[in-house]
């Protein structure tokens, strides 16, 4: 869809730019399967190259003091690019389904994270990876629905996001 602004080839870039945080977050929650990729020879440049596509956001993040550098990312995002009514509606439409995203993933992460309790192993790993591959989908669609010059419409994520525009 893309009825609501211009969807120009620089807003298509900067439009899949944010979908890096919850690629980030995904790989982050889903190490333990990365680690585990890394030792077969035929998977592993899928998880070199996932992590080099994070190496922006890594840096951004390590230059934050006290490790609160998703925490300044994400108020700068909102704040400069969400709330900013001059910038078009798809840049800050993709820019705030992107921070949602990433804030399941993560309240995921920390939920899963209280839980380690002992005989549950199996079945918290399972819902690690089912973070990681949803947050993988989420973002991979996103992405390429952006470079298409399309709205990503995701399920009640997109429905949040077009309330929240909606009043900015």
């Amino acid at each position: 869809m893309t009825w609501r602004s211009t969807t120009e080839t620089s807003d298509k870039l900067l439009g899949s730019l944010p979908y890096l945080l919850p690629l980030l977050d995904a790989i982050l929650v889903g190490r333990a399967l990365f680690k585990l990729i890394a030792n077969f020879p035929v998977l592993a440049p899928v998880g070199e190259v996932l992590w080099l596509l994070t190496t922006p956001v890594r840096i951004a993040y390590s230059l934050m003091p006290l490790g609160l550098g998703s925490l300044v990312v994400f108020f700068a995002l909102f704040l400069l690019v969400v709330r900013n009514p001059n910038i078009s509606h798809f840049i800050r439409f993709n820019t705030l389904q992107a921070i949602l995203i990433g804030f399941i993933i993560s309240i995921g992460g920390l939920l899963l994270g209280l839980l380690q309790l002992p005989g549950l192993e199996l079945i918290i790993d399972s819902f690690y990876n089912v973070l990681l591959f949803g947050g993988l989908a989420a973002v991979g669609y996103s992405i390429f629905q952006c470079l298409m010059g399309r709205y990503p419409e995701i399920p009640t994520i997109s429905e949040a996001v077009n309330i929240q525009i909606g009043r900015f």
